[in-house]
């Protein structure tokens, strides 16, 4: 086979602890070829992801074909499937991908257009790549699962907790955009400081009780709350905090090992509390009626970008894409302890 067919990527043949040099390998792989409405995207740049990390570590999988990670990238279209109608080749995208197909983490990259976005005109490959899963993350659990209008939101409330990570960061401006008052916890001084400079009004500590905190800033009750830390954990300072009648969202599932029998859901009913998920990848995973919503939803955020209203979360860039970068990253992330996101760009 002529070298020009194969390409560079990075993947994972079992799991292993990440300081394992094998947890992540480079490889050589064929050259995918798009059908249907797929794109083939050059990719440029990447962003690592808890869900990365998550995958990686939690299926004990030991596979003759290699598991390619990665689900945020920003590149260049190459080829389109024959379906295709919303990209031509020589575009620039930035999407999250689906956790059901094969990952970023790859010279080249299959990927819906329905669930791709024009790449901001203001932003460079690596910046674009911070963006999707946590700005998709953020936008249907603000407004598509809490159901917040975009705006008419004065004297209006949400709490968000972890505010200094990947979807808290974009999350908080897109609240401010709606007009709410955010009240973001974190819990490092690096960490306050960055939630403090995205526009959050108030910042507490998520290590200790919710409810004094806030009542020390003049808040009794809040409207809404994005959870985006462990959700069983501050389910009581949840609870105590959110208004009667109030919605709560979460994004971090409940670890059964460690809540088994102790999550105690119905301590929400005397509020009459509406709890909801959100899962970046439940469009793209049953290919719903709506998976197209993605690609709008990048787009409209794309234009709030070059407005200048929103601004990328990217803090740390690494070079280049390799097994090397990508173990680094993840190490980053297996602490708990990153602020914005790590981006690496350029195989």
């Amino acid at each position: 086979m002529n070298t020009h067919q194969k390409m560079k990527a990075v993947g994972a043949y079992r799991y292993l602890p990440i300081s394992n040099p094998e947890s992540l390998i480079d490889l050589q792989l064929d050259k995918p070829k798009p059908t249907s409405r797929d794109l083939l995207v050059h990719v440029k740049a990447l962003s690592v992801n808890p869900a990365d990390v998550g995958v990686r570590q939690k299926h004990n999988y030991e596979t003759e074909s290699p598991k390619i990670l990665g689900w945020d990238a920003a590149g260049i279209v190459e080829q389109v499937g024959p379906d295709c109608q919303l990209f031509q080749p020589g575009d620039k995208v930035f999407y999250a991908g689906s956790v059901s197909r094969p990952g970023s983490n790859s010279e080249f990259h299959l990927v819906d257009e329905r669930i791709v976005g024009t790449m901001p005109k203001s932003l460079d490959f690596a910046a674009a790549a911070a963006l999707p899963l946590t700005s998709i993350t953020a936008w249907e659990g603000l407004f598509d699962r809490l159901g917040i209008s975009l705006d008419a939101n004065e004297n209006k409330s949400i709490l968000i907790i972890g505010a200094a990570g990947g979807v808290g960061s974009i999350a908080i401006q897109l609240a401010k955009l709606a007009g709410l008052t955010v009240i973001g916890t974190a819990s490092r001084p690096e960490s306050v400081q960055w939630v403090r400079s995205l526009g959050a009004d108030f910042i507490i500590n998520h290590n200790n009780p919710f409810q004094p905190q806030l009542k020390e800033v003049g808040i009794d009750t809040v409207d809404y709350i994005f959870c985006l830390n462990d959700t069983a954990q501050h389910l009581e300072n949840m609870t105590e905090v959110i208004v009667p009648q109030g919605k709560i969202c979460s994004i971090v599932p409940i670890n059964k090992e460690t809540w088994a029998g102790s999550f105690k859901m119905d301590l929400l009913f005397p509020k009459s509390v509406t709890f909801v998920w959100e899962f970046m990848f439940t469009r793209s995973m049953f290919y719903t009626k709506d998976m197209i919503k993605q690609h709008e939803l990048l787009n409209k955020l794309a234009d709030l970008i070059d407005d200048g209203k929103i601004k990328t979360t990217l803090t740390e860039r690494l070079e280049p894409i390799n097994a090397a970068n990508l173990r680094l990253a993840h190490e980053k992330l297996e602490t708990g302890r990153t602020i914005g996101k790590i981006v690496i760009e350029n195989f």
